[in-house]
């Protein structure tokens, strides 16, 4: 019976571990990562309609300019809405466009021009944009689509603070960097492996206990107490 008790406990142990691998996984990535369809072209060539994007759930007062952002904002784009953009200006900083006489529509970034390889077609010189110069409030952000052109970002809420969006709004960025979910996906992965060689230690525990118990010899006749 040594053996049997030997394989219950080691099913028990593996067990446990098993579980706690698995659940801990998905807990920690259900509350640190979350992920997204993208149902629009504001973000091309960046993000394009139909691409799956992960985020890491961080504070809004965290984002920094040049990050791509998921956010809420139910009163400009619906209640059930993520909507995906990227961080141009954060509290205190400058954005300006297309102001002057030269009406140039190169996005400045506190009197400095941005450069933004990412954009659209790579040209910002032929994308038709709204004037504006906003300052950016502190504990807000300013958001534009990668796809000025086709983009219903910061510049269309212009009359409501600017455009700006407040950084309670946020609620996750964008990542490129799949390392942790991978991890946590491979942890997963592992405690289900556990939890299935658990059950069949389990199984071989039950099996040596009945050939043991078969194994036993009956008493003899003259050994039975009437």
């Amino acid at each position: 019976m040594g053996r049997a008790r030997g394989l219950g406990i080691a099913a028990v142990v593996v067990g446990l571990v098993g579980l706690l691998a698995g659940l801990g996984g998905v807990a920690y990535g259900r509350y640190a990562f979350g992920g997204s369809v993208v149902s629009g072209e504001s973000m091309a060539p960046t993000f394009g309609l139909g691409d799956r994007v992960v985020f890491e759930r961080i504070d809004g007062s965290e984002v920094r300019r040049g990050d791509v952002v998921v956010f809420s904002a139910p009163d400009r784009y619906g209640a059930d809405a993520l909507v995906i953009e990227r961080v141009v200006g954060v509290g205190g900083d400058r954005v300006a466009c297309c102001t002057g006489e030269a009406q140039d529509a190169r996005v400045t970034l506190n009197g400095e021009s941005l450069q933004e390889p990412y954009l659209k077609g790579g040209d910002v010189g032929v994308l038709p944009m709204p004037a504006y110069d906003v300052r950016v409030p502190e504990g807000r952000l300013f958001l534009l689509g990668d796809h000025r052109a086709n983009a219903r970002d910061s510049r269309a809420f212009l009359d409501d603070h600017g455009g700006t969006l407040p950084t309670s709004a946020i609620r996750g960025r964008v990542i490129d960097d799949y390392t942790v979910p991978a991890v946590l996906g491979v942890a997963m992965m592992a405690g289900v492996v556990l939890v299935l060689v658990a059950a069949g230690l389990g199984i071989a525990a039950m099996v040596v206990r009945r050939k043991a118990r078969a194994a036993v010899p009956p008493p003899p006749p003259w050994a039975v107490q009437v």
